[in-house]
């Protein structure tokens, strides 16, 4: 099925491994990002160092777009003018200052029952009110928090690896139809 378009935000930085496994899976990937690092995401797709070459086609690339969080409107008008078709699947993470504008302006540019992943660090959790609400209406959201990784009496924050293990989970569960629900990677600290 390759006219399956997912839209990543923020992909080209802890999300690669996610929008890499993303293209090895035959999606036509568009990663608007504040950095784009062109070709990052193409090169997590091909694997390890040193794998050998296969008889299936490459992967098609993904298509990187400056974006600035600061400028949804901007924003979702390069994501259009790269789109061949709506996206069929949305996967956010962007800074709790932007989220809102930025999620709201690409809102248009997905299929009518495009499934939405949105990430948040663990801030997002409220220690009264928990999760915040899904942005997008009327999109089967699944919202996954990061947290860290505790080890005895210390704790590190998670890796590239878990971050998008994590958020690919999601991203399963969301394209398999499963109802909408949070996914904790690693451990949240709430207070209160």
């Amino acid at each position: 099925m390759s006219d399956r378009i997912a839209l990543v935000l923020g992909g080209t930085g802890m999300l690669a491994g996610c929008a890499g496994a993303l293209v090895a899976d035959g999606w036509k990937v568009v990663l608007p990002s504040r950095r784009p690092r062109f070709g990052l995401a193409a090169r997590a797709a091909l694997g390890p160092r040193g794998q050998l070459p296969t008889t299936t086609p490459p992967a098609e690339r993904p298509r990187e777009v400056a974006a600035d969080w600061a400028r949804p409107d901007e924003l979702a008008n390069r994501v259009r003018a790269v789109l061949d078709a709506p996206a069929g699947l949305l996967v956010a993470w962007v800074h709790s200052t932007y989220r809102e504008p930025v999620l709201r302006a690409v809102a248009p540019l997905l299929a009518p029952t495009a499934p939405v992943v949105e990430v948040h660090d663990s801030g997002a959790v409220h220690p009264v009110h928990g999760m915040r609400e899904p942005v997008i209406d009327g999109h089967p959201t699944q919202q996954v928090v990061l947290g860290h990784v505790r080890h005895g009496s210390s704790t590190r924050w998670l890796s590239h690896e878990e971050v998008s293990e994590g958020v690919l989970a999601a991203v399963r569960r969301a394209l398999d139809g499963r109802p909408p629900s949070v996914h904790q990677v690693g451990e949240v600290d709430r207070w209160g």
